[in-house]
């Protein structure tokens, strides 16, 4: 059977119809279908080789800072910043800002764990930039802002009459008011943050200490890191974005991208860079982008970690991942050229954000995941005149993807999940990418990530109603997605085939990744939320 199928056309076209249509798929596989497949094959393998320098480079970076002990932010003599502090009573005046919508869950969480902030009641404003559509909880937030004010804390409750920028509009709004001018330094907390008390002496010491310092970074710390597998799989990849990516990049170009949250800002060096912009909706990226054009340096500090909570439903994660792909293709597009003829810092930094940063990081990692794992492989099971090397189809695969696992042990065994979910979340982040590349439609959508706070917990102590199957069929049609079930059909197929006419066992991982984009695709991933 399969000499017939991949059997050279005649050069006459035969008469019965069977053999016309066997004759045009073989015209269209000669001349089209192989072709473009051996291209991708050496495009993809010439970005998972970009991928991989890219990742071992890192690796070995880190592992000489670590044995050398030689994190930047070690370099700073803490104690002694603290008790100069302390003793010469010169305290700067630190503003807290909180953006928030909707946040019905954890907005108590946040605004209690910024009053709590260890630092002196008159050199300390919390600012509350409030962009919630619903008055009633609008009405909520406000009374718990009184509430600590009556406390003696200085909280500021700020409304907007629109939503114009988003995050970006508000941040920027509130760092127009007049009592911020006394203002040195802007810790910003998403409305699921809730820092310890001592953060801010374990932060703004370094800013005090290096006025070329324009921002120190916190890592992020997961409270419900173990309520799915979908959680414990994020903390897989972002362990890896604070311990490896951030860390190398504090270490040695002391830049990289602003998380938006759990970081403490100098206020004149974002109004250095030109201030919040919200012209993607990766405006935490954009601003550090542009303040280390201007010569700003960044500090990471890996010690310090801000609890929040992951996404744990599918589709507020499928959002946040639109948003976290999309957006810094985007800001590649619009600053390449900036970047490149900026002369105020050196060109191997220029080569390092153009390249390595954006390019490498943003564009061909979701790029060779999705094509060359999930398509171009797949494919060339059903097309034997496609091959591929074993170094770039497997080993170098596994390298990367073992040093991202190592960031976090206790997760290992779940390793081979992680691979399958990330392959199939590539599916959305690719298409978020070209989306931001060519500023199509979507390119601004910017959807809160969803947080559930205490959500989860009264789910459980929820009784089914009369009318919950008709809810529960209601909310699996809602939660169908066709991209992955067709993906999966496809796989599923690549599979088969290989299962019955292959010799390399290449199924068994077909199999499974078609498993996983069903699995997704008729969303039986994450957290179900009752309504």
């Amino acid at each position: 059977m399969r000499n017939l199928i991949f059997q050279q056309p005649d050069e006459t076209i035969p008469e019965y119809a069977s053999a016309k249509l066997q004759y045009a798929w073989e015209s269209i596989r000669n001349a089209v279908i192989i072709p473009l497949l051996k291209l991708a094959v050496v495009l993809c393998s010439g970005m998972s080789v970009m991928l991989f320098v890219e990742r071992v480079l890192m690796a070995f970076v880190l592992l000489g800072v670590k044995v050398l002990r030689k994190k930047k932010y070690t370099r700073y003599k803490l104690d002694d910043l603290k008790q100069e502090l302390e003793r010469n009573k010169n305290y700067p005046v630190v503003l807290i800002q909180i953006p928030m919508f909707n946040e019905r869950e954890v907005y108590k969480l946040s605004i209690g764990a910024a009053s709590a902030l260890a630092w002196p009641s008159e050199k300390v404003i919390i600012q509350v930039l409030d962009d919630s559509t619903n008055q009633v909880l609008r009405e909520l937030v406000e009374q718990e802002c009184h509430k600590w004010i009556r406390k003696g804390v200085n909280v500021k409750y700020e409304t907007r009459s629109n939503r114009n920028g988003y995050k970006a509009g508000a941040l920027k709004e509130g760092l127009e008011k007049e009592y911020v001018n006394n203002c040195e330094f802007v810790a910003i907390f998403d409305a699921d943050f809730q820092p310890d008390p001592d953060f801010l002496w374990r932060t703004i010491p370094y800013l005090l200490q290096n006025p070329k310092l324009g921002l120190v970074q916190a890592r992020w710390k997961f409270v419900n890191s173990d309520e799915c597998i979908m959680t414990r799989i994020q903390e897989m990849s972002l362990d890896y974005h604070f311990s490896v990516e951030q860390e190398v990049g504090s270490s040695t170009y002391s830049f990289f991208g602003f998380n938006g949250t759990a970081g403490v800002w100098r206020i004149r060096a974002i109004k250095d860079a030109g201030g919040w912009k919200d012209r993607t909706t990766v405006e935490d990226m954009d601003l550090a982008v542009r303040a280390s054009l201007k010569g700003w340096e960044f500090l990471f500090v890996g010690d310090v970690a801000v609890k929040n909570e992951l996404p744990s439903t599918f589709k507020a994660y499928r959002y946040q991942q639109h948003r976290w792909s999309c957006g810094p293709a985007n800001l590649f597009k619009k600053m390449t050229k900036e970047i490149i003829f900026c002369s105020r810092v050196s060109a191997f930094k220029r080569f390092h954000l153009v390249y390595a940063f954006f390019f490498v990081r943003k564009i061909v990692a979701h790029w060779v995941t999705f094509f060359f794992y999930c398509i171009v492989i797949p494919a060339s099971v059903i097309v034997p005149e496609i091959t591929l090397q074993k170094q770039i189809a497997i080993y170098i695969p596994a390298t990367i993807t073992i040093l991202n696992a190592v960031c976090t042990p206790r997760s290992l065994h779940l390793l081979v999940l992680w691979i399958l979910f990330e392959n199939v979340m590539s599916l959305h982040r690719t298409r978020a990418a070209v989306i931001g590349l060519l500023e199509a439609n979507g390119v601004n959508e910017w959807v809160v990530t969803e947080k559930l706070g205490n959500a989860l917990k009264q789910k459980h102590n929820l009784r089914p109603s009369r009318n919950s199957r008709f809810r529960f069929r209601f909310r699996f049609t809602k939660r169908i997605h066709p991209l992955e079930i067709l993906m999966g059909m496809f796989l599923l197929h690549c599979a088969i085939y290989d299962l019955l006419f292959g010799h390399d066992h290449f199924f068994f991982y077909l199999l499974l990744q078609a498993g996983a984009f069903f699995t997704m695709g008729f969303g039986q991933v994450g957290t179900t939320v009752p309504n």
